[in-house]
């Protein structure tokens, strides 16, 4: 088991891709803190950090630290930065794969600092894929690296704001292979660790869980497809004989308005867009994607590296604001529960 950090430790923030808005959100995400926001320390290149700061023109103090216990002595008066170089010039809006295992080692450290107990959680800001596979990055994503490294075999996804939390069981798979890639097993096991989460993480004594169908109208009774009735049926079964609430499948067209999410906790859903649409519907601005299953807390902005609007001082710090609160609770909940 991870060891239990200090109740005052800050919060592991990666750099992301520093050719987007990561280091930009991070910024102002230490100007607009209050007595509310979790004390943070970013794990960067402390020069692109003052780079982008003048840049921008924001009126940041930037501190280099060399661990955690500095970042707390330098929190009141400027931006912690535990030093992490870079491999070449940044250019915003332009990624370079020579960045590529700069933005890896954010990452490798900041979960080393938590599992160490030195930081209380960490928080991931986004990377961009494509340029780190063009270095020999061979994980699918940030959640699937960090549950290798931890040794995890089966992370959960779990996107959530205020008023709805969704888990896709299919992420970034192609719209034609979803109904191949759905079985009654990855269901079962999306819907154990939700719960499970949604207990210990969220202080949810018992989880009501809603399966979304997969077909339009949840099948039509099988007039449009047999994955109701095959696959997601089945599970929802295998769920309830393990003592979980859940129930379903359901049409997914009815199941996220305000008096249907009323009936439940959280939604399984069948493919990306399914449950990530309702989501950025019900409130874009303040999405965290979290990781259960893991031994640390982990969590995320829910947005990409939006290089389009890189370096032009419009990026919105709300939803890592968000990630930050959100794993602060998660952390203080756990301690209640510490099964």
């Amino acid at each position: 088991m991870t060891p239990s950090a200090r109740t005052g430790a800050p919060i592991a923030l990666t750099m992301g891709d520093p050719a987007g808005i990561g280091i930009e959100i991070a910024i102002k995400a230490w100007q607009a803190r209050d007595q509310r926001t979790p004390m943070f320390v970013l794990v960067g290149d402390s020069e692109e950090v003052g780079r982008q700061a003048e840049h921008l023109q924001l009126d940041v103090s930037v501190r280099k630290v060399d661990d955690p216990m500095g970042a707390e002595r330098t929190w009141p008066q400027a931006l912690p930065v535990i030093h992490q170089p870079l491999g070449a010039p940044v250019n915003l809006g332009r990624p370079s794969p020579d960045n590529g295992p700069a933005v890896v080692a954010s990452i490798d450290t900041a979960l080393a600092l938590t599992r160490d107990g030195q930081t209380r959680a960490m928080v991931t800001n986004p990377i961009n894929k494509k340029v780190l596979y063009d270095t020999g990055f061979t994980a699918p994503g940030h959640t699937e690296y960090i549950a290798q490294l931890c040794r995890v075999d089966h992370p959960v996804m779990m996107l959530s704001v205020d008023e709805l939390r969704v888990v896709p069981i299919t992420v970034h798979v192609p719209l034609a292979e979803v109904a191949k890639a759905v079985s009654a097993d990855t269901i079962v096991r999306a819907g154990t660790t939700t719960a499970e989460g949604l207990q210990r993480q969220f202080g949810i004594r018992a989880p009501r869980l809603a399966v979304a169908g997969l077909n339009p109208h949840a099948g039509e009774a099988g007039a449009i497809g047999r994955e109701e009735f095959d696959v997601i049926a089945p599970a929802v079964k295998r769920l309830q004989a393990a003592g979980i609430d859940a129930s379903g499948p359901y049409p997914a067209d009815s199941l996220f308005h305000a008096a249907a999410r009323k009936r439940y906790d959280a939604v399984i859903c069948m493919y990306h867009d399914q449950a990530l649409i309702p989501l950025k519907t019900v409130n874009f601005d303040e999405g965290v994607n979290v990781t259960l299953g893991l031994p640390i807390v982990r969590t995320s902005p829910d947005h990409g590296t939006a290089e389009d609007i890189a370096g032009k001082g419009k990026a919105n710090p709300a939803s890592l604001l968000a990630a930050l609160n959100l794993a602060a609770r998660m952390v203080e909940q756990t301690r209640r529960d510490p099964r």
